[in-house]
């Protein structure tokens, strides 16, 4: 039987195979939903790295501090002219390593605040953490759903598909964040890159939907 999957955005789930009781989805509407939960998770992310700065670092300046970002070896386009410039294939894959790189982090993050010690600032943050972390795997299976329609359209390849996060980045940056414990500037640059990539995600899909319905206000 096929698993229907639905998302959050949008009054109707999306269902890929017309079960009863869903919408069929146009890629278009597909695409507007998975851009509104990139965009929605983006701007959550935001708004809990700038308070988790201010709580724990009201004083200190840390611009140009060196960050632990655990998919810097994950190559993506550094702009929106060179993202353009890759074909569709490769920036889906881009996507989607991204988002198969975070599921693990954000749910040990989550794990880390909602039993951490600052309780008046951990339990609301705690639950934007799971927030985010739900998100993450919901935005996950949407863009595979897109792919799969974008497959079915002829407008992308069979090759793009599932790939392991243990694939993508050092075995080394997974036991960073399974170690059993993260302090609080672990968690700030966790923030911060986090923040950095759903901005790459959210850009990505605009720029992956305008390059593959043409003629489209963007």
């Amino acid at each position: 039987m096929r698993k229907m999957v639905s998302m959050r955005v949008g009054a109707a789930p999306l269902c890929a195979y017309g079960q009863a009781g869903c919408q069929v989805p146009t890629l278009a509407e597909i695409f507007d939903r998975v851009i509104q939960q990139s965009s929605r998770m983006h701007g959550i992310s935001s708004d809990l790295h700038s308070e988790f700065e201010q709580y724990f670092f009201p004083s200190k300046n840390l611009i140009g501090t060196e960050r632990k970002c655990h998919t810097y070896a994950i190559l993506t386009p550094g702009d929106k002219e060179n993202a353009q410039r890759v074909g569709r294939e490769q920036l889906t894959g881009v996507i989607l390593k991204l988002l198969e790189a975070w599921g693990d982090p954000l749910s040990q993050f989550y794990q880390s605040m909602s039993q951490g010690q600052n309780q008046d600032f951990n339990y609301y943050s705690s639950e934007k953490a799971l927030e985010i972390s739900d998100m993450v795997h919901e935005l996950r299976d949407g863009v595979e759903k897109m792919a799969d329609k974008m497959k079915l359209l002829g407008v992308l390849g069979n090759t793009v598909g599932y790939i392991s996060p243990e694939t993508l980045v050092p075995s080394s940056a997974f036991s960073y964040y399974k170690r059993g414990y993260l302090n609080s500037v672990d968690h700030h640059d966790l923030l911060y890159c986090f923040r950095r990539d759903s901005n790459k995600v959210r850009n990505y899909l605009r720029i992956l939907k305008c390059t593959t319905l043409p003629g489209l206000d963007c």
